[in-house]
């Protein structure tokens, strides 16, 4: 596989799991950012991600290790550690190695999924993962929707960038999905590390429509390049979540989510097998950008249409923060010579 040309080490929020792959008592084994991991649940819930192979000896922890109480146990020789990824005990000794310690990641654990944080430099998160509920600010919850509906993709030849570049795509809708839409753009913002993107639904042909007549649009937060969520508004309530999380340099594990709104009154049997049928064409149309992202080159700078210009530069400006060295090429690779070139060096898109 060839290695993309953005680094596939970014900063932020990414999906190792889902919640229920991990009970109280679980340890779930798992590769990401090149690192083999793991994921545990104490006794008390909470959830711990952290480097797989033990300090001792290098025992890896998802292959026989098990929860006891608050700690993890090593299963080659008993050593236990903590949350923190320190040595707590050490079963034929009187005292733990207080010398050594697990790498641990930042964790939290929202809308049915696990995330970490993933900084390169060690930083801590300088933003909140975006929550397909609470962060939308109406007051909704999971009880408002069906059961998650959920696709999963596993080591797929992609970058998450590709996927976040979607959200200000307007064109691709009819040649991808074979629907008229026609997104009409309401909101770019891009000023913080969390980014929005807004806009109103209308339809091919409908040209003297204005924007006060439409009524329905879709309203998009990024979390970085991790994680996207939006929320759906006039035809059929939905909420969708999408997280795309680096496996090694060259693929990606892609989690998709979508909840379907209940309509008060009308929560039968057959309104929940309509929500689910809509969901599933939901995740089909997912799955038709999954094959463009999965067989996609990034192109830099990419020859755009007047009409993309704006949303693609400000999207593709406001990820570089996420990246070592803010270029989109990865810190090794410029020591080397490689990489992403010097802004200074590189020409604007190009524009017909």
């Amino acid at each position: 596989m060839a290695k993309p040309p953005l680094s596939m080490k970014p900063t932020g929020w990414f999906q190792v799991a889902w919640s229920d792959q991990v009970d109280v008592g679980a340890v779930h084994a798992m590769k990401y950012f090149g690192e083999e991991m793991v994921a545990w649940r104490s006794e008390s819930g909470q959830v711990t991600v952290m480097n797989a192979y033990c300090e001792h000896l290098g025992a890896h922890l998802g292959f026989g290790g098990h929860v006891v109480g608050e700690v993890i146990q090593c299963p080659f020789h008993g050593w236990q550690w903590n949350a923190e990824g320190r040595n707590v005990r050490i079963p034929y000794q009187d005292r733990p190695n207080r010398g050594r310690r697990m790498r641990t990641y930042p964790v939290t654990e929202r809308n049915e999924a696990i995330y970490i944080w993933h900084d390169i430099e060690g930083r801590e998160p300088f933003f909140d993962a975006p929550d397909v509920f609470a962060s939308f600010n109406d007051g909704s919850s999971a009880a408002d929707y069906y059961a998650q509906q959920r696709l999963f993709r596993e080591g797929l030849e992609l970058h998450p960038q590709y996927v976040l570049e979607n959200g200000v795509d307007f064109a691709h809708f009819k040649f991808v999905h074979q629907t008229p839409i026609v997104p009409v753009f309401t909101r770019h913002d891009f000023a913080a590390p969390i980014s929005y993107v807004d806009f109103t639904i209308t339809f091919e042909g409908d040209d003297q429509q204005s924007i006060d007549d439409v009524r329905s649009g879709v309203e998009a937060i990024n979390g970085g390049l991790g994680i996207a969520v939006t929320k759906s508004w006039g035809m059929i309530d939905n909420r969708t979540i999408s997280a795309v999380t680096p496996v090694d340099e060259s693929t990606s594990d892609v989690r998709f989510m979508v909840y379907i709104g209940r309509t008060p009154g009308k929560d039968s049997p057959r309104a929940a097998q309509r929500a689910s049928e809509f969901g599933d064409e939901v995740i089909r149309q997912f799955t038709q950008d999954i094959h463009i992202w999965s067989h996609q080159r990034y192109s830099d700078p990419p020859a755009l249409a007047t009409a993309e210009y704006e949303g693609f530069t400000a999207i593709r400006k406001w990820a570089m923060q996420f990246y070592p060295d803010g270029l989109g090429g990865s810190t090794a690779d410029l020591a080397s010579g490689g990489g992403a070139a010097n802004p200074t060096s590189r020409r604007k898109a190009d524009t017909v």
